[in-house]
């Protein structure tokens, strides 16, 4: 009899799926706010969310963000969703997105707004390390790219928010953030296949890593630079950035690894040959990496709309100007925008508005017309 009934259990008995790329760990209902203070909650319906998704190397991690959902129906057939990918917010867990939504301190939200009242849901990813345990791989393309669309698939499995995995999907983001947007449409034809990304704005595009590192060396924003030494060391650990650095670089970074990114100031001024006896960024290990990790190698599938400030002091234009040109190259249907912005900050401003009202239109399925 005991025989039996194991033939029977292994003929019902289905075998559990392995854990896939945008489940669902946890939601947990929220509330975010657009003041400090907690004033002024946002009208939505919120989750904090856990899901899976996969490191720059390929292995399964878990990941934090947020889902807003308006609460008005959408009348226009499944309710879009789009995918943005946050600036810069720091290296601690304490500096997430999701945290900073949460106590009404995101000015992002002010741009993630003009999606909700157009009826739009919008996942957000904090990516990998920030908000979760691990440290955060800051500038490591992949990884950011991996967390962006599956942020999106995550969001068309939430219990209880509407949306469906038929909806039509788009992806923005600026600064970190444009280079997350970037490598979302670069990897989704091969990654997220089935997801129906009818566009990409990225604005401000570190795209080449090795370049802007130069720009930084012993500038104001050094501390950017230094940042995305710790994260792309987090993501490869082959990297072994503390073997190579001087005792008061590894003091530094230290101090550095858990700050939000008005802390990295403190590195103003600063070189990488002051915190290491080597010429860290040339060596073959940190080059492989970096190119890896530059933006332009692969044609996106959809339409972009790329943005930057002729001011920028962060991101030089040249540094995005060279990423639409590879593209157009490739055949990508591109719209470019150099903005009059006199700086990093104001051409997240100036250029936000622009990109959501383009990515509007591919939501609701007008052609787009490049201008390479």
């Amino acid at each position: 009899m005991s025989m039996v009934l194991l033939a029977i259990m292994s003929l019902t008995t289905t075998p559990a799926r392995a854990a896939a790329p945008g489940d669902v760990v946890s939601a947990q209902p929220t509330t975010v706010y657009l003041l400090p203070g907690k004033l002024l909650e946002v009208p939505v319906n919120a989750w904090h969310l856990r899901y899976n998704s996969t490191s720059a190397t390929g292995s399964v991690n878990t990941v934090s963000g947020t889902l807003l959902v308006p609460k008005s129906g959408y009348p226009l057939g499944a309710r879009p969703i789009i995918g943005y990918a946050f600036g810069t917010h720091g290296l601690g867990d304490q500096c997430a997105p999701s945290v900073s939504m949460s106590q009404g301190r995101e000015a992002e939200l002010a741009l993630v707004s003009l999606f909700l009242l157009k009826g739009f849901a919008v996942a957000m990813t904090d990516y990998e390390g920030l908000g979760t345990p691990g440290l955060h791989t800051y500038m490591a393309g992949v990884s950011q790219g991996h967390a962006v669309l599956d942020s999106i698939r995550a969001a068309s499995r939430v219990s209880g928010a509407g949306l469906s995995s038929q909806a039509p999907v788009a992806v923005m983001g600026y600064s970190q953030g444009g280079a997350s947007a970037g490598w979302a449409a670069q990897l989704q034809p091969t990654y997220a296949p089935e997801l129906r990304l009818r566009g990409v704005a990225a604005g401000g595009v570190p795209a080449d890593l090795h370049a802007v590192a130069a720009h930084l060396d012993g500038g104001a924003d050094f501390g950017l630079a230094a940042a995305a030494g710790v994260g792309l060391d987090a993501a490869y650990p082959e990297l072994d950035l503390e073997a190579d650095l001087n005792d008061r670089g590894r003091a530094l970074l230290a101090d550095a690894a858990d700050d939000c990114v008005g802390d990295l100031s403190k590195l103003a001024g600063l070189r990488f040959a002051d915190l290491s006896p080597i010429d860290l960024m040339n060596q073959p290990k940190w080059l492989a990496r970096l190119g890896q990790n530059r933006l332009g190698a692969v044609a996106p599938r959809v339409p972009m709309f790329l943005y930057h400030a002729r001011g920028d002091q962060i991101i030089p234009l040249a540094v995005g100007s060279t990423l639409r040109s590879e593209y157009c190259r490739a055949g990508v249907n591109v719209r470019w925008t150099a903005l009059p912005a006199p700086d990093h900050v104001t051409g997240a401003i100036e250029g936000g508005p622009l990109a959501i009202e383009w990515l509007a239109l591919r939501v609701y399925g007008l052609p787009a017309f490049g201008n390479c």
